[in-house]
């Protein structure tokens, strides 16, 4: 039996339409094979389709449905059918799943106590897409304009921007506490790339929207359509399209790539907005590496094979799509900055691809994040990897002997008695609250077929005092009562080898230059103030950047 089954899914959102009679694109896509009840309802999904704003229960598509639904849908079907909607949003959901699944070698948690997400298609009417922890579930809205109604479900990009969040919290939950401005633009950045990234696989939809050469012969692309002026200002750059046009913005609700570098510095530090400095230097490096390897051939000829450039796009998208991905096992699991992702993202890549690859990915890396004021953190190596532990100026030796390597592999109690036994050379404080939070072994693989065996473990550090108890290399606001009650967020991933030796200790200390500017920050911000989340305002995040609609509309279906 295949591992994979078929299911169609608007292929980037319902705006891109082509043909004579301008219709909906749709793709036929690959999701992980299993057996289906009603809803979709799958081992790690479930669609349970309820709208909150109206009371309705929507019933789930049928077997003979979704066999119906691969051959093809009018827009109105399209439009007009909330089963097609919940199989669609499904078949996103775990694509999504799977493709991180692919990049980290191994099966990849939810943030919550649980296997299998909720996902309500139309959850509520409104102008906004979100996940939520306490729900787990992913809830999408949908609105009305004067020309027809819009679903955020149906978005590729909005699908797959709020199910990597859910697939972040469950890899890096502490990401959603509060900490410095970088740690929630992350969220929202990472999210976007993710969305971006992965719509190149569909590569027969990249192909209509990469623009018509001028003449007769339709399987060629002008050099000049494939410079990164003209790529900056295709829809394959654009983000939420319909969405933005539905709510009158004029266009995408973000379009990254082309945020200026001087501009980048005037930001504000709300998460969206700082997130689109990441984002902008991340598909910055893609379409570098896109045309700088297509570059040896416009140097002999002004045109290029149409399906050779897709080609040659869907390739780069996905290298550097697994290697941000993988880059999460080599970021730090609290107070994360931009800094620390790129010599992850360097790391993740040099550990499987030790010279860089044909792409030049890691050079372009270093250049674009550069460009937006992105240098590897100190303490990283002059190429901006992280210093493998024994390479350390002041690595002290660890103690094994009294470590079981199997265990070592998955067992959490096991790691911590090694961080137990070696808390002075990793530099933890005995102080504070300390709990492994993850054990997770792993089989990486690269393109060429190289494979990679690690263990990653997470763990946390918490230490709770008062303003006026800080320990010595911590400074308060000075505005601050001395009786203000705090809890200092440290912790580090420690990545074990194949032999259970450790390669990478990667840390936030308790102490130090970032925990002050941690405080600092959230002190000036008001987040100290109160006992408000992030993670309970993750839904009002993306409120920020979009708008409420009035909640008396009619029901979209009669």
């Amino acid at each position: 039996m295949a591992p994979s089954q078929k299911m169609r899914i608007v292929a980037k959102d319902p705006a891109l339409v082509s043909g004579e009679n301008r219709t909906i694109v749709t793709a036929l896509v690959d999701v992980p094979r299993e057996e289906l009840d009603g809803g979709p309802r799958g081992h790690r999904a479930v669609v349970i389709d309820f709208n909150a704003s109206t009371g309705k229960l929507y019933a789930p598509p049928s077997a003979d449905e979704l066999e119906a639904f691969r051959g093809g849908l009018t827009d109105a079907e399209i439009l007009g059918n909330p089963r097609f909607h919940a199989q669609h949003t499904f078949a996103i959901v775990m694509r999504t799943l799977a493709r991180f699944e692919l990049a980290l070698g191994r099966r990849v948690s939810w943030g919550f106590d649980g296997q299998q997400i909720k996902i309500a298609p139309h959850a509520f009417v409104g102008a906004n897409a979100f996940y939520s922890r306490r729900d787990q579930a992913l809830l999408f809205g949908y609105f009305r304009t004067e020309q027809k109604p819009v679903f955020a479900c149906l978005a590729h990009d909005v699908v797959a921007h709020e199910t990597t969040h859910a697939l972040l919290d469950g890899l890096r939950e502490r990401y959603m506490d509060l900490s410095h401005p970088d740690q929630a633009a992350f969220h929202e950045a990472f999210a976007d790339i993710v969305a971006l990234l992965s719509f190149f696989s569909l590569a027969d939809v990249v192909g209509q929207l990469l623009p018509p050469t001028a003449g007769s012969d339709a399987s060629l692309i002008d050099e000049g359509e494939l410079s990164i002026a003209a790529l900056k200002k295709s829809a394959l750059m654009a983000l939420g399209e319909e969405m933005g046009l539905g709510m009158q913005r004029g266009g995408a609700l973000r379009r990254s790539v082309e945020l200026d570098p001087e501009r980048a510095r005037e930001l504000s530090d709300e998460s969206h907005d700082r997130g689109e400095i990441l984002v902008a230097a991340v598909m910055n490096t893609f379409l570098a590496a896109w045309r700088d390897h297509l570059e040896p051939h416009f140097r002999r000829h002004p045109k290029l094979d149409r399906g050779r450039a897709i080609e040659v796009g869907t390739a780069v998208a996905d290298r550097l799509l697994t290697t941000l991905i993988r880059a999460l096992d080599y970021s730090p699991p609290v107070d994360v900055r931009f800094e620390d992702y790129l010599s992850a993202a360097l790391t993740s890549s040099a550990e499987l691809s030790p010279d860089d690859d044909k792409y030049r990915l890691r050079a372009l890396l270093r250049e674009q994040f550069a460009r937006y004021g992105i240098t590897p953190p100190d303490g990283a190596t002059a190429d901006g990897y992280w210093t493998p532990y024994d390479a350390q100026p002041h690595a002290r030796a660890l103690r094994y002997d009294r470590s079981h390597f199997d265990s070592l592999q998955r067992d959490p109690e096991e790691v911590f008695r090694f961080l137990w036994e070696n808390r002075d050379a990793l530099g933890l404080s005995s102080d504070a609250y300390t709990r492994v939070l993850s054990v997770r072994p792993c089989l990486r693989v690269d393109p060429d077929g190289f494979t990679l065996r690690e263990t990653v473990a997470e763990y946390k550090q918490i230490l709770h005092t008062t303003a006026g108890s800080l320990p010595r290399g911590v400074e308060r606001p000075s505005s601050m009562p001395s009786d203000h009650e705090l809890a200092l967020h440290g912790g580090g991933v420690l990545v074990f080898d194949q032999f259970g030796r450790l390669k990478y200790h990667v840390y936030q200390h308790l102490v130090g230059k970032r925990q002050t500017a941690r405080l600092h920050s959230l002190w000036e911000a008001g987040l100290l103030r109160s006992k408000k989340s992030v993670r309970q305002a993750t839904a009002a995040l993306h409120l920020e950047r979009l708008y409420d609609v009035e909640r008396n509309q009619p029901e979209v279906w009669s």
